[in-house]
């Protein structure tokens, strides 16, 4: 398989999960050892004070992370083992932007980092993560295993 036909597999399989009809509104771009995800602030995503909830730039910073390196595995799913965010700023409106790139790689763990921007392209958070190979096939996952159209 091509290395872009695994990227447009990855990106289907990020829009497939369940979760993401709560962010459906994301969007999300793999290549080599990197990805971006952008998201709309939507105000249902504030807590109390008006402003993102950190389980929001969890969310955004893992999954850079994540699918920067899912891009390099394409015989299984990958897990993340650990995951460190720093919360820099409040977000209170505007697109979100998070970039996700590989730090470090072995046989089967792996280092991501991830920096989270606001629409004026600062930096709100960042975080690295700690990421895993499972031995369950991506080909039994019907997220990915979908066939591209043309």
């Amino acid at each position: 398989m091509e290395a872009q036909t695994h990227y447009q597999l990855l990106e289907r399989l990020y829009h497939s999960a369940n979760i993401q009809s709560v962010y459906s509104h994301s969007q999300i771009s793999i290549s080599h050892e990197q990805a971006e995800i952008t998201l709309p602030a939507d105000p249902k995503f504030f807590h109390g004070a008006n402003a993102l909830h950190g389980s929001v730039y969890f969310k955004l910073l893992d999954d850079a992370a994540y699918f920067a390196v899912a891009s390099l595995v394409r015989d299984v799913f990958i897990v993340t083992s650990s995951f460190q965010l720093n919360l820099l700023r409040p977000v209170t409106g505007g697109v979100l932007k998070a970039v996700g790139t590989v730090r470090s790689k072995s046989k089967n763990l792996f280092v991501a980092e991830a920096t989270l921007y606001n629409d004026k392209g600062k930096e709100v958070a960042f975080g690295t993560g700690q990421f895993m190979r499972t031995t369950q096939p991506l080909s039994s996952l019907a997220g990915y295993s979908a066939v591209l159209e043309g």
